[in-house]
């Protein structure tokens, strides 16, 4: 397979930016991972709060399983890559003495070579890429090096991604507040300030975001618990 150049870099990054959510976002870096590199397989898993981390996209459900046992034997390259902020390479997942609970059994599911690659922005890990071969041997410190460059791509990408969707959300959440707001002050002849403060007293009170009472309001055009 001919290595990428920084032409199809280029168009790998802006093909990335150009995705409209978070979800395709994560779909099209696995897609480009295959087409960079020399995997088999690919699967991204994200990390969450508390250090939970989780697959999101696989190009096969063998990879989603090995990813899992990663999870559950607390042991892997991906959390590897997490601990050590750097890329893991596993010559063979049969032999390979760091994991000796998850490497036989990632062998068993033909997944024999790994290249995990570290997600980040600055300081900020976001998740780790994951490169799967079928056979031992399949990745060397030149696929390190493509898989990292395309990983830095990929990190922004998926940072702008769910930043977007962030504003998305809470922007369409203020806009809602706002028509929630409107409901109670036609209603109960309440100026702004205190149709806001009774939409935030129902949130407390019955522990539910302030976007689901608005959302409520506008369905029912009452307060939550008014017959």
């Amino acid at each position: 397979m001919t290595e990428p150049d920084a032409g199809d870099f280029a168009e790998m990054a802006l093909a990335l930016h150009e995705e409209p959510d978070v979800e395709q976002t994560l779909e099209r870096v696995v897609e480009y991972a295959q087409q960079a590199t020399v995997c088999d397989d690919a699967g991204l898993m994200l990390l969450h709060g508390g250090g939970r981390i989780e697959t999101t996209v696989a190009t096969d459900p063998r990879v989603g399983k090995a990813d899992e046992l990663q999870t559950t034997l607390e042991e892997g390259p991906s959390r590897a890559a997490v601990e050590v902020r750097s890329s893991v390479l596993v010559e063979d997942t049969a032999t390979d003495p760091r994991w000796p609970a998850w490497g036989p059994q990632a062998a068993e599911l033909g997944l024999r070579s790994v290249l995990s690659v570290r997600l980040h922005t600055g300081n900020t890990t976001l998740g780790t890429l994951n490169l799967y071969g079928h056979r031992p041997g399949m990745f060397d410190d030149d696929d390190t090096d493509v898989a990292e460059i395309f990983g830095r791509h990929a990190s922004i990408a998926l940072a702008s991604a769910r930043e977007e969707d962030g504003l998305r959300q809470a922007i369409g959440a203020r806009h809602l507040i706002g028509l929630a707001q409107g409901i109670l002050m036609e209603r109960y002849g309440l100026d702004a300030d205190r149709a806001f403060a009774v939409l935030r007293r129902y949130s407390r009170n019955s522990n539910v975001k302030l976007r689901v009472v608005a959302e409520r309001i506008i369905a029912t055009g009452r307060l939550p618990d008014e017959p």
